[in-house]
């Protein structure tokens, strides 16, 4: 009896388990990768990132070797740039650059990185003061103009590529301004030769900059404050010479629609 009541007991939890997996049996589960490519490509266009990337992610990892998998690591990358994830946007545009580094849509991932990168850089700005924190947040900026700069570069007649270029004239301008801010900060407190190193920052590697002008004015007022006159009077002729850049800083809105139309040849 006591055996009896066991298989009574076992052939119980498996129809219970067998109405459980019922409840729980995946929609999905006879998808092809195309069927996902639509769901995703639809979540993506109605905003709904998340869901896009559950079915991109999904679809790579069931169809590796499919043409749509290819497809779904470019999308996965756009959606964590849309959904707010940064660092799992970049991570996934450099894994698309390893696998795939001489696809015709890697002027893409540039401008793609690029703009991640813009978008958590651009507005830190308005707080800049002296500190480390400071520091950190210029390399956010400085990596949006590396990758700009790389796909300007490598592929000067890209569709992103004048639009990359408007951005980096931004970005150098926002850089110089930070060095030219902390220079300031150090003339208030006349640790003059802080402010000479800054403004020779933005003379050396921001030379086009709009600030140029003032870094060589607080290079001059820090020389002299120094007894360095002959470095004084050499800036001084230098900014004699130097023209003023003309203004050419941007705001920017928005960004170019990230699908180029071919990626879709599938539908």
């Amino acid at each position: 009896m006591r055996s009896l009541g066991y298989c009574f007991t076992l052939l119980f939890a498996l129809h219970l388990l067998q109405g459980c997996s019922m409840f729980k049996q995946d929609p999905t589960e006879d998808w092809d990768a195309k069927e996902f490519y639509q769901a995703a490509s639809e979540a993506l266009y109605s905003g709904e990132f998340e869901t896009a990337i559950q079915y991109l992610e999904t679809l790579e990892a069931r169809f590796p070797f499919d043409p749509y998998a290819k497809q779904a690591q470019l999308d996965i990358a756009y959606s964590y740039y849309k959904f707010d994830e940064p660092d799992a946007a970049i991570s996934a545009a450099d894994r698309f650059l390893r696998l795939h580094p001489r696809d015709p849509s890697v002027d893409y991932i540039y401008y793609l990185k690029g703009l991640v990168n813009f978008k958590r850089g651009t507005g830190i700005l308005d707080g800049w003061f002296p500190r480390d924190q400071a520091e950190h947040e210029t390399e956010t900026l400085q990596n949006s103009f590396n990758d700009f700069a790389t796909l300007v570069r490598r592929y000067p007649n890209s569709k992103y590529a004048g639009d990359a270029y408007q951005r980096m004239i931004y970005l150098r301008n926002e850089l110089a301004q930070h060095e030219i801010s902390v220079a300031e900060y150090y003339l208030k407190r006349k640790a003059w030769m802080g402010a000479a190193n800054r403004a020779r920052i933005v003379v050396e590697r921001y030379e086009k900059s709009v600030w140029r002008k003032r870094a060589l004015e607080i290079m001059i007022t820090a020389y002299e404050q120094l007894g360095l006159e002959e470095l004084a009077a050499d800036t001084r002729r230098i900014l004699e010479l130097n023209k003023d850049v003309a203004s050419n800083v941007h705001s920017f809105d928005g960004e170019l629609e990230m699908p180029p139309k071919s990626w879709y040849q599938f539908w």
